[in-house]
């Protein structure tokens, strides 16, 4: 699947991977977060904590009609407040993605799949 957007000069397709790989990106760098997760736990395995090449693993991206939706899967750091994490995911997602691709975001939609406690903290 992909994202078809129609100006002018002709036709864009943005791959959801794309779009995945890019709001895996802007999660990951919000505090408390300590990775992104896998959306199917069984089959990749619990514990895993996806790298950057993989971040589509745990994003998938719906288009429904002019809608985007975007659901993640993250591992937060223990001692954060998982709802204040979950927010600013969803902001710095939602920022990311209209001020990169320029797409309208109608929903973030967060599920925490852990909680780990980081080496050194």
């Amino acid at each position: 699947m992909s994202i078809e957007i129609r100006n002018d000069y002709g036709q864009i397709d943005i791959s959801n991977d794309v779009i995945a790989q890019i709001a895996g990106g802007a999660a990951t760098e919000c505090y408390g977060v300590v990775g992104m997760a896998s959306k199917h736990q069984i089959r990749d395995g619990l514990t895993e904590i996806l790298r950057k090449e993989n971040y589509a693993k745990g994003v998938i991206v719906r288009q429904e009609g002019e809608d985007l939706h975007i659901d993640m899967y993250i591992i937060v750091s223990y001692g954060t407040k998982i709802s204040e994490v979950a927010y600013q995911v969803q902001s710095k997602v939602k920022y990311t993605i209209n001020k990169t691709l320029g797409l309208n975001v109608k929903s973030v939609n967060i599920f925490v799949q852990g909680v780990r406690v980081m080496n050194g903290e």
